[in-house]
Order: C-alpha cells, then sequence, then structure tokens
C-alpha cells in the first residue's frame, strides 16, 4: 500500500472496502459464478499449499534425527513447524482473493 502525499488525506478504510466490495460484485456480474472444476482445483491447491510444508518439515526433522542420531526428537518439531507454516501459507492464499 503506497501512502498518500502529504497535501491528500489517508483514504477512510471504510470507504476502500466499500470500493472492494463495489469491483467484487461488478466482476461477479460480468464473469458469473466460477465453475465446479475451477472451485475443485483452487481446494486442491490451497490442500497441497497445507500438505508439502509438513511433509517437508517431517523430511527435515527425520533427517536431523538421522544425523544426529536422536531417535525421533526432531521429527515431531519438525512437522509442527512445517504445519504452522502450510497453515500460514494458506490462510495468506485465501485472504488474497
Amino acid at each position: 500500500m503506497t501512502t498518500p502525499p502529504a497535501n491528500e488525506p489517508e483514504e477512510d478504510p471504510l470507504v476502500r472496502e466499500t470500493r472492494l466490495r463495489r469491483d467484487r460484485h461488478e466482476q461477479w456480474l460480468r464473469e458469473g459464478d466460477m465453475s465446479v472444476g475451477r472451485r475443485l482445483a483452487q481446494i486442491g491447491v490451497l490442500g497441497w499449499i497445507f500438505v508439502v510444508p509438513a511433509l517437508g518439515g517431517l523430511f527435515l526433522g527425520r533427517w536431523l534425527d538421522a544425523r544426529l542420531a536422536t531417535g525421533i526428537f526432531w521429527s515431531a518439531p519438525g512437522m509442527m513447524l512445517g504445519l504452522c507454516l502450510g497453515g500460514w501459507t494458506a490462510w495468506k492464499w485465501m485472504n488474497a482473493r
């Protein structure tokens, strides 16, 4: 977001959100609803966005456990870190639309 010049007041958040809603409504009137295939594709992408970091964290934890001979000490934290990263990424992706 850019800051307005010193002589212009900052845009009111209510006005900005109202314009965004209006623009989305106009886009919906032009294009209509998304197809079932596109919705399923978005759900699939969301799943991959969540699962891949979790598996990556688990892989990294198992790799560290093998190198350091620590049993499964790093596997759980690695998976939790991956789940957190995947959840944050999925959240950002869902709210960017």
